[in-house]
């Protein structure tokens, strides 16, 4: 098995979502990534935003360890996400001062020491396997590319607040995403937003909006946690007091013209619909909008980022393909999904719901990548990292 690839882990969550911190449930991980000649952390390894680094690298420190000593000599490479891009901003910066560096392309492979301090000590405990870090992404065959996808934020339709930052910098900047063709158009709109969010939690942990509790909060008061068509969210509780119905009622009512306002306002395009579907769809067309704009046009492209793993059984393929304008290719999409539990976004059978963690993308020498979801069989009661035995 030449390559496994797992995607937004989110080690040191503040809100312990995440379930790699739990010993019994990195086993079967790292059980797969012995087989395995290459492991790419894609993106969202550390949640760099709830807490300082010191904090979240102590919360790492063991996945990272055991993780070395299964790969036993073979390749680690690690992908920057929008939550621990400090990994890759010193690098960023050092490019910066350079009297004429070369454009940013699809894959810069960058040693540890090269990339960051927080990089570097990953490395060391990653020991002994060989770890490099890439940006944006990496190619892991010829007609298979590899990223996190956080520049699909760029052309989301959702209004989450990480679009709406996206939009705000590109309206300051006048950097408007329909003009954008190179990863360096991403990253101009992208990374001053990441680098403010890593500045404001070196210190001290944050919470509310800032930490992600309150946009999922809203979510679910604007219906999200109701549509269970396909994405098999759970609903939410039925039995809602009269003041809680009557704000959530405000809230629906507000919403479209807020949207329709911010729109007005030169931050969109953005539709007033956040329901699970939708959620699938606009992401979707984002990374295609994205694969578009980089010339990625044939093959396969492997991203994370939304935590929505697939294509899965029952999922309509025509939405994870993008065909060239000749007609002689397509791009065929492939997310690998989360590693975290968030109650919110899960059936309560076990499995059911594409949002389950414990995913991961196998890529063999030939063939399409395929999904191994690991955890598919375990309880609500396993996963939730706050209340299972061991949890650190």
């Amino acid at each position: 098995m030449p390559t496994l690839v797992i995607s937004d882990i989110h080690l040191g969550s503040s809100s312990r979502s995440d379930v790699l911190r739990v010993p019994a449930l990195r086993e079967p991980l790292l059980e797969l990534a012995k087989g395995a000649e290459r492991v790419v952390l894609l993106g969202d390894l550390l949640e760099l935003r709830h807490a300082p680094p010191r904090d979240v690298l102590a919360a790492a420190r063991p996945f990272m360890e055991e993780l070395g000593q299964a790969l036993a000599g073979s390749e680690l490479v690690i992908v920057a996400g929008n939550h621990d891009h400090l990994m890759i901003e010193p690098w960023l910066a050092m490019r910066g001062e350079r009297e004429a560096p070369g454009a940013l392309g699809l894959e810069q492979l960058i040693e540890p020491r090269d990339a960051s301090p927080i990089a570097q000590r990953l490395a060391e405990w990653a020991s002994p396997a060989r770890t490099r870090v890439a940006y944006p992404g990496l190619w892991l065959r010829p007609d298979v590319y590899a990223t996190h996808g956080h520049y699909l934020d760029c052309h989301l339709t959702v209004p989450t607040l990480e679009r709406l930052s996206v939009g705000a910098m590109s309206r300051l900047l006048a950097r408007p995403a329909s003009g954008f063709a190179t990863v360096e158009d991403y990253e101009s709109v992208t990374s001053p937003i990441y680098a403010w969010r890593a500045a404001v939690s070196r210190d001290l942990p944050v919470g509310g909006l800032l930490d992600g509790q309150t946009t999922l909060r809203a979510w679910r008061a604007l219906g999200g946690a109701g549509d269970r068509r396909r994405d098999g969210a759970r609903p939410g509780r039925a039995h809602r007091s009269l003041a809680a119905r009557l704000r959530r009622r405000a809230m629906v009512g507000a919403f479209p013209l807020a949207v329709a306002a911010l729109n007005r306002a030169g931050l969109g395009p953005l539709r007033a619909e956040v329901s699970a579907t939708e959620l699938r769809r606009a992401g979707l067309r984002a990374m295609v909008e994205v694969a578009t704009r980089l010339r990625l046009r044939d093959g396969h492209l492997i991203f994370g980022h939304t935590h929505r793993s697939g294509p899965l059984p029952g999922d309509e393929r025509s939405e994870w393909r993008a065909d060239s304008d000749d007609g002689a290719g397509a791009l065929q999409l492939v997310n690998a999904g989360c590693w975290t539990y968030d109650r919110l976004f899960l059936s309560a059978k076990p499995g059911e719901s594409p949002y389950w963690p414990g995913v991961c993308v196998v890529v063999e020498d030939s063939g399409a990548p395929r999904l191994e979801r690991l955890l598919a069989d375990r309880t609500h009661a396993e996963l939730d990292p706050r209340a299972a035995v061991g949890a650190g």
